[in-house]
């Protein structure tokens, strides 16, 4: 968490003022080969108030702005880009995954009240952490459905694509709550004819593994809350958590997550859609919709133009600034 001020020569205080303080976050230094994406505002203080949310139009002679900074490393964002452009796009702006899911599931009463929305691909799980409505945390865990899936393909000698559409139509994270007699057929390599496998067999290697990464979005949840304690910032999460992305749509995942995390826990889908909500309206969407909320706001507020297209790479970013 970055803390940084400007001194404004007006008595009143004004966007221009707001903006520049957002500048001059951006030009701060971060660690060697990384560039900033995004800063964040938490709040502000004039003079000796503090924890206001918007100064647009207060009086003083000093602002000073809590921010979280979100970066990603040079190399990787140069590669994806080049990736975009030579399918023949022009690519705005990199945008974490975790802030564009941040927008499409969660409500600000969420947000007031303290919520960790876990975003959990393939690849990773990208955390976004909000206390008193501000973003305080990010992270970008390196594991996720895929190593679920990787698991059902060597424990029963499946393909791995067979592996990923097993999980996806007949997985479940609780094993308690799997019929004994429900079976699933499952396809051998090599021309080997299928089997027919328990189902609650299968969740026998589903549910230890999700655990597994619910238990360290759990540990980075803790380390936070205890780093705000000590801020003396709000660090309870009362709105719990919401679990999205392609790998939250696996059943039991919720129930699965209450005994990790002992708060309530929701399976987060796009909110405020309408129109083909049948295809939109599920998890695996909510880092798509999410950007075009953010786009919006963006456009709204000058920052970038309609014909222009946003791009989430939440695999850049590896690591919120402090």
């Amino acid at each position: 968490m970055k803390l940084v001020w400007c001194l404004f020569s007006e008595e009143e205080v004004t966007q221009e003022d707001v903006e520049n303080v957002v500048h001059t976050a951006k030009s701060v230094r971060v660690r060697d080969e990384h560039r900033v994406l995004h800063v964040i505002p938490q709040e502000y203080a004039i003079d000796y108030q503090e924890g206001i949310k918007n100064p647009v139009g207060l009086s003083g002679v000093r602002m000073q702005a809590k921010v979280h900074l979100i970066t990603c490393h040079n190399d990787m964002a140069k590669n994806i880009v080049k990736a975009v452009e030579r399918c023949g796009l022009k690519v705005d702006q990199l945008i974490f995954a975790g802030l564009a899911s941040s927008y499409s599931v969660l409500t600000e009463d969420e947000r007031e009240l303290g919520v960790c929305v876990v975003d959990i691909g393939g690849g990773t799980m990208d955390i976004a952490v909000y206390t008193g409505g501000a973003l305080r945390h990010t992270k970008v865990i390196p594991y996720a459905g895929n190593v679920v899936t990787s698991d059902i393909a060597y424990a029963f000698g499946t393909p791995p694509s067979d592996a990923e559409a097993i999980k996806v139509r007949h997985g479940c994270a609780l094993g308690s709550i799997v019929g004994k007699d429900e079976s699933v057929e499952v396809p051998s390599v090599g021309g080997r004819p299928p089997r027919s496998l328990q189902r609650q067999t299968l969740a026998e290697v589903i549910e230890p593994r999700y655990t597994e990464l619910l238990n360290l979005v759990n540990e980075e949840i803790l380390q936070l809350q205890e780093k705000l304690r000590q801020q003396g910032v709000k660090h309870h999460l009362a709105a719990g958590i919401v679990l999205t992305g392609g790998a939250a749509q696996i059943e039991g995942l919720a129930a699965c997550a209450q005994r990790v995390f002992h708060t309530q826990v929701r399976i987060g889908a796009p909110l405020n859609i309408t129109g083909l909500t049948d295809y939109a309206q599920e998890p695996y969407y909510s880092t798509a919709v999410g950007l075009l909320h953010y786009g919006k706001e963006s456009h709204l507020n000058g920052e970038a133009e309609v014909e222009k297209t946003c791009y989430s790479i939440s695999w850049l970013v590896d690591q919120a600034t402090q």
